[in-house]
C-alpha cells in the first residue's frame, strides 16, 4: 500500500459513474475474447488460405508470425501511449483498428495483403488485454477484483482452446475469410458499448509530449528485440532452429536488443516501459509465473489436438469437441475461483492449482494407441481444474501492491509475459515431439533384430492377412514390413507425446513453492486498499 493512497477514505474511492462494474467487465471482455481467439483460429485455415491466395504452405505462415510480432512490440508500450492520450481514448482505437483490420483481412486480395492487415490486426489487438485488464483493476475494489478476473481469465483461458475448432468449422463450412469477418459485429458492438459505458479514472492524468520527450531509443531496442524473438520462436522448428543463418542472426540481434533495452529504460528518467515495477517482489513473481503458465497452457492446446490427430485419427471438429469439456469446466472454476480469493487466500489456491495442472499432465502420460475419447476429454477436464486456479490468483497478486496509477503499464507487462511464454510453449513442444519421436525410434530399430522371434510372428501374422486379401506371396512380405514400420513410428510418436506430458507436468509440480514468494496481503483482505 503506497502511503498517497491510504490516506484516501473510503467513501473517496473511485468508481465508474452509475454504473454497474459487472456490465463494464463484459463490455471490455467482449474484444479480448475475439482477440486472444485470433491468436489460434487461423491456425487451422493455413492450407485454406495458401490455396485460396496462390501462396506455399511456407510463405502463408508469416500470416501467423507477422500477428504475434506486432501484437508482442505493442503489449508493453500500452501502457506509456494509455498515459499521452489516454486509456479510455487508445482502447477504443485499438478495437477501432482490430475491427477494420479484420474486415481487411477477410477482404485480402494476395498474400502480401493478407500479411500487413495482419500486422495492423496484432497492432490493435496488443493494446486491448494491458488496457481491458487495468479497467477492471480500476473499476473493482480488491475485494472483488478476484470476480473481474474471472470474468477476464475465461477469454484468455478458454478462447485459445476454442480457437483451432471453431476455425477448422467456419473453415471447412463457409471459406477461411470468416474467421476475420466474425470479429466485425463484435468489435462495432464494443465500440457503442465503450463509448457510452467507460470513463479515465481523474487519477489517471495525460502526459503531454513536452513533458515526457518520446524514448525514441528504448522504442526501437523493443521493438527490434521482441521482433525478433517472436520470428524466431515461431519460425524456428521450421528451419531447424540455429542450423539456419536467418534464424542464428536474429536470435544474435534479440539478445542484443533485449539486454540493451533493459539497460537503456532502467536508467531512463522517461522510460516507455517501466521496469522497475519488477522492484516489487509480488508483480516480479506474477509475471514470472504468468510466463510459465502459458507455457503450460498454450503447450497443452497444441499437443492434444495433435494427438488426437496424429496418433488417434480424428477429425479437427472431433477433437475439438474433445476439448470442449475442460473449457466448459474452466468457465465453471473461474468464478468460484474468485469467490474463493477472498476466503482462502491467493496462496493456498495458487497450490492447489499447480498440483492439480501437474497430476494432470502426468496423467496424461499414460495415453497409448487404444484410449478413448471419454479418456481424453477427462484428461482436459482434469487440467482445466487446475488451470482456472491459477490464472486469477496470479493475476491479483501480481497487482496486490501496485499503486492504482500503474496498472496500465503493469497489466502491459504481465499479458507480455503470458503471450511470450505462450510462444515459447508452442515452440518447445513441437520440437521437442521431431527430436523425441526420431530418438524412439532409433532406440527401437536399434533393439530389433532379424531373428526376432516377435518381429518374426508379427511379419507372418501381417503377410498372411495381406495374402487372404488378395496379395502375392512377395507383395504381401514388403506390405508387411510396411506395416511394421508404421507401428513403430506411431509408437515412437506416442512416446514422444507422453514424453513432452511428463516435463510439463512436472514443471507445473516444480513451481509449487512460488505461490509462498507473492508478499502476504494485510490481514482481512486478500490485496490492499488502493
Amino acid at each position: 500500500m503506497s502511503a498517497g493512497e491510504a490516506t484516501l477514505p473510503a467513501s473517496q474511492a473511485w468508481q465508474q459513474p452509475l454504473i454497474n462494474p459487472w456490465i463494464i467487465a463484459i463490455t471490455v471482455t467482449l474484444a479480448t475474447f475475439m482477440e486472444v481467439l485470433d491468436t489460434s483460429i487461423a491456425n487451422v485455415a493455413l492450407p485454406h488460405i495458401a490455396g485460396g491466395l496462390g501462396a506455399s504452405t511456407d510463405e502463408s505462415t508469416w500470416v501467423l508470425t507477422s500477428y504475434l510480432v506486432s501484437n508482442a512490440i505493442i503489449l508493453p508500450l500500452s501502457g506509456w501511449i494509455s498515459s499521452i492520450v489516454g486509456r479510455k481514448r487508445f482502447y477504443m482505437f485499438c478495437v477501432f483498428l482490430f475491427t477494420a483490420s479484420s474486415f481487411m483481412c477477410g477482404l485480402a486480395p494476395n498474400l502480401s495483403a493478407l500479411i500487413i492487415c495482419r500486422i495492423l490486426q496484432g497492432m490493435g489487438g496488443g493494446g486491448l488485454q494491458p488496457s481491458e485488464q487495468a479497467i477492471l483493476a480500476d473499476t473493482f475494489s480488491p475485494a472483488k477484483r478476484g470476480m473481474a478476473f474471472a470474468i477476464y481469465g475465461m477469454a484468455v483461458v478458454v478462447a485459445p482452446a476454442i480457437g483451432p475448432t471453431l476455425g477448422g468449422w467456419i473453415t471447412d463450412n463457409y471459406s477461411w475469410r470468416w474467421i476475420f469477418y466474425i470479429n466485425v459485429p463484435v468489435g462495432l458492438l464494443s465500440l457503442l458499448l465503450t463509448s457510452r459505458l467507460i470513463t479515465d479514472p481523474p487519477y489517471l492524468k495525460r502526459k503531454k509530449l513536452s513533458e515526457t520527450p518520446i524514448d525514441y531509443m528504448g522504442l526501437g531496442l523493443l521493438a527490434v528485440g521482441l521482433g525478433a524473438l517472436q520470428i524466431v520462436l515461431d519460425k524456428g522448428e521450421r528451419d531447424d532452429w540455429f542450423d539456419s543463418h536467418f534464424i542464428l542472426a536474429l536470435t544474435v540481434i534479440c539478445v542484443i536488443a533485449l539486454v540493451s533495452v533493459v539497460i537503456w529504460e532502467w536508467n531512463n528518467d522517461h522510460p516507455i516501459i517501466e521496469l522497475k515495477l519488477f522492484r516489487d517482489r509480488s508483480f516480479a513473481v506474477g509475471c514470472f509465473m504468468l510466463f510459465m503458465l502459458g507455457i503450460i497452457l498454450y503447450g497443452t492446446t497444441v499437443l492434444l489436438p495433435l494427438f488426437m490427430q496424429t496418433v488417434l485419427g480424428y477429425s479437427a471438429q472431433t477433437s475439438g469437441l474433445a476439448l470442449m469439456p475442460g473449457g466448459f469446466v474452466i468457465m465453471l472454476c473461474m468464478p468460484v475461483v474468485g469467490f474463493l480469493l477472498g476466503k482462502v487466500g491467493a496462496r493456498w489456491l495458487l497450490v492447489f492449482g499447480f498440483v492439480t495442472t501437474g497430476l494432470a499432465l502426468l496423467h496424461m502420460t499414460n495415453f497409448d494407441l487404444g484410449i478413448d475419447f471419454r479418456t481424453v476429454a477427462m484428461a482436459r477436464v482434469y487440467q482445466g481444474v487446475g488451470l482456472a486456479f491459477l490464472f486469477i490468483p496470479i493475476n491479483t497478486a501480481a497487482y496486490a501492491f501496485l499503486p492504482r496509477e500503474k496498472n496500465n503499464a503493469a497489466s502491459g507487462l504481465l499479458n507480455l509475459s503470458r503471450n511470450i511464454g505462450g510462444s515459447v510453449g508452442i515452440s518447445y513442444v513441437t520440437t521437442m515431439l521431431d527430436r523425441r519421436q526420431q530418438f524412439h525410434q532409433s532406440r527401437m530399430v536399434a533393439h530389433i533384430t532379424a531373428s526376432s522371434g516377435q518381429l518374426q510372428g508379427m511379419l507372418h501374422g501381417a503377410a498372411q492377412a495381406l495374402m487372404a486379401r488378395g496379395a502375392s506371396a512377395s507383395v504381401a512380405a514388403q506390405q508387411a514390413y510396411g506395416l511394421v514400420n508404421s507401428l513403430m513410428q506411431r509408437q515412437a510418436l506416442v512416446l514422444s507425446y507422453i514424453d513432452n506430458f511428463w516435463v510439463l507436468g512436472v514443471t507445473a509440480l516444480v513451481l509449487t513453492p512460488l505461490a509462498f514468494l507473492p508478499k502476504k496481503a494485510p490481514a482481512g483482505r486478500e490485496t490492499p486498499v488502493h
